[in-house]
């Protein structure tokens, strides 16, 4: 009797094993399943839903600490990282560069580059945006982009949007840049590069990292000729559109950026 018993607890326990042995490689096939039919509704190239905000975010190059840029115009050592970092920033857009790798559009309106029906039309084709666009503040005239001259320069750069349409009726969108309420005064005046500080409508839309290995993101320089010397400086930027609503009270980098500027002289 002991032995039949045990022969008929190993049946059992070599039964439940075999149960979840079976129940496993479903649950594992099934999961498999389940993964491959998801992957197929995937794009390599374009994210097949995208929650994103609807108004871009900006930055400046250089950024500095915490958005602060501080140094004395007599000491090069206080200054030279910053132009250090711009030249790091702009070294993809050298105009030989640009030249080898983009392609010369058609300034004042949007590069659609559409499939053809299931024909994918990749890799897309980008744009040259030149550092030499950016003239006085180029690096190429002035290496020191007027850091030595207590006239710097801020690149201003709007993030990348997949499939974002930012203006309509051919009107490109712009930054303007002014000073904090307390600072208006201390400010003086500003150059713009591009002209009016635009980003042309033929750098839109941006169809993603892979479909457009070579996009470079438009910029736009400010130009800082007279700003108060040896005083704080709050200075706050922001993108102008007709497609782009204004960022919210809640995100400092919806649609702006807010960074402090102070020049230091011994003059």
């Amino acid at each position: 009797l002991p032995d039949r018993i045990t022969k008929l607890l190993v049946r059992d326990i070599g039964l439940i094993l075999l149960f979840y042995l079976a129940f496993y490689i479903f649950l594992a096939a099934l999961f498999a399943l389940t993964m491959y039919v998801m992957l197929q509704t995937l794009d390599d190239h374009r994210p097949t839903y995208q929650d994103r905000l609807s108004t871009p975010g900006m930055m400046i190059r250089p950024k500095g600490e915490q958005l602060e840029i501080v140094y004395t115009v007599e000491y090069t050592e206080t200054w030279e990282r910053y132009v250090s970092a711009l030249n790091n920033f702009l070294s993809p857009y050298n105009d030989s560069v640009q030249a080898q790798k983009n392609y010369e559009c058609k300034p004042d309106q949007y590069f659609i580059q559409e499939d053809s029906g299931s024909l994918k039309n990749f890799p897309k084709r980008s744009c040259q945006f030149k550092r030499s666009i950016l003239e006085d503040c180029s690096g190429i005239t002035d290496r020191y982009y007027g850091y030595d001259k207590g006239k710097p320069c801020i690149i201003i750069k709007l993030n990348r949007v997949i499939g974002l349409l930012p203006a309509r009726d051919r009107q490109p969108p712009y930054v303007t840049c002014g000073a904090k309420v307390d600072d208006s005064d201390k400010l003086g005046e500003l150059e713009y590069f591009p002209p009016n500080g635009t980003f042309n409508l033929m750098y839109y839309p941006y169809y993603g990292k892979k479909a457009q290995v070579n996009y470079s993101q438009p910029l736009v320089a400010i130009k800082f000729l007279n700003i108060t010397m040896n005083e704080d400086v709050n200075v706050e930027c922001r993108i102008n559109a007709n497609n782009i609503p204004d960022g919210s009270e809640r995100d400092k980098f919806a649609g702006r950026i807010s960074f402090k500027l102070r020049i230091n002289s011994r003059n």
